[in-house]
């Protein structure tokens, strides 16, 4: 494993620096949205610039994560620890694997739980049909796709439109939020649209 490789190409989806660990939440976040994902790596001991800075006591780091994974994350989480020594600083390697039992929730500083995903380099919280299509994406059942007139409007539109989002198809079909979210939710799960999930906005296109 080339960790000086890794910090060299940054932050993203499956790597997150810290310079170190000052919060259960944070730390919780991150690990929750890993976990939710495909799994990531927290480098501790790396500032966000990618500057090595090491770790002044692994005790205490190992400490606040395994902290963060048991008690503010639901369901616990097992990170798995190593330490490497990178131009003779120690970093501390946190890898989160990917859930079996998504979706994971993280206490907030509000003292709420709330689920967050991955999206480039940062945690980000999760939609109402993120949520869903993590906590079904784990069920054994399979999806059955009633394709009415409101699926195939969805698809004709994105025939036309690369690219739609839930208000626009409230209006595209002239139904409530919560009927639209469940027809998207079964089209993300059967594989017929991709949900795309940025800071700003949640849309779907064609898959």
């Amino acid at each position: 494993m080339n960790v000086k490789k890794q910090i060299f190409e940054g932050e993203g989806v499956k790597l997150d620096f810290k310079k170190t660990i000052t919060s259960c939440e944070k730390i919780a976040r991150t690990m929750v949205s890993f976990a939710n994902n495909k799994g990531g790596r927290l480098l501790i001991g790396v500032a966000d610039d990618g500057t090595i800075k090491g770790v002044k006591s692994e005790d205490e780091e190992r400490y606040m994560i395994t902290k963060a994974a048991h008690l503010y994350a639901r369901p616990a989480l097992e990170p798995v620890f190593e330490e490497v020594y990178v131009d003779d600083k120690l970093v501390l390697i946190v890898d989160t694997p990917e859930s079996t039992l998504k979706p994971h929730y993280a206490l907030a500083e509000d003292g709420k739980w709330w689920v967050y995903v991955r999206v480039r380099d940062k945690s980000v919280l999760a939609s109402k049909i993120v949520v869903d299509v993590l906590k079904r994406s784990t069920e054994n059942t399979g999806v059955l796709i009633e394709y009415s007139s409101k699926e195939k409007s969805l698809l004709e539109h994105l025939e036309k439109t690369p690219r739609i989002t839930v208000k626009e198809y409230c209006d595209l079909i002239k139904v409530g939020r919560r009927a639209a979210q469940r027809i998207l939710v079964n089209m993300v799960l059967s594989g017929i649209i991709r949900i795309h999930t940025t800071d700003k906005e949640e849309y779907y296109t064609a898959a």
